[in-house]
């Protein structure tokens, strides 16, 4: 992890947000899977429920907005994609399986889902916590060569009017 020249933190780990598709997709695709299997349970109509769901994966998207998640926005309309991508299938697929085995698929989906979930989170808050130490550094350093070179500046200045006196 380091800074660019302009100054934005640019993470190397595998959770960093990438300019189309990245790890975070993997969420995206299990919570279309899941908000497919949801919604079979409730057993809206196949219209109103695409609606929802499309409704629901931009509304995250919204929301990772709010809390200043940064992405390109290709990113975050792929993320809208695989969400549905995986959802469609899930949800049109799964009246073919007992109500049992989409619960048990919905149970273990929704578990992978969260885990995963839990560890990017996780590495984002580490990855946020070495940002913040670098920072921390990166102006303790820009405030000692600032005083080295004010002291240099004062010595030279000394030596400057001693030469002056000297001189007169």
């Amino acid at each position: 992890m380091h800074f660019s020249r302009n100054g934005k933190f640019i993470r190397s780990d595998i959770w960093r947000e990438g300019k189309y598709l990245d790890l975070w997709s993997v969420p995206h695709f299990l919570s279309g899977i899941v908000l497919g299997l949801i919604m079979h349970f409730l057993n809206f109509g196949t219209v109103p429920t695409f609606i929802i769901a499309f409704l629901c994966f931009v509304a995250y998207e919204m929301f990772e907005v709010i809390v200043k998640i940064e992405e390109t926005r290709m990113n975050r309309t792929l993320d809208v994609v695989v969400g549905l991508v995986s959802f469609t299938p899930t949800f049109l697929l799964a009246p073919m399986f007992s109500q049992t085995q989409n619960a048990l698929v919905l149970i273990l989906v929704a578990t992978f889902d969260a885990a995963i979930s839990w560890f990017g989170w996780d590495a984002s808050q580490k990855a946020a916590g070495i940002e913040s130490r670098l920072r921390a550094e990166i102006k303790e350093q820009k405030e000692r060569i600032k005083e080295r070179r004010d002291e240099r500046k004062k010595l030279r200045d000394k030596r400057f009017r001693k030469l002056k006196r000297y001189m007169s």
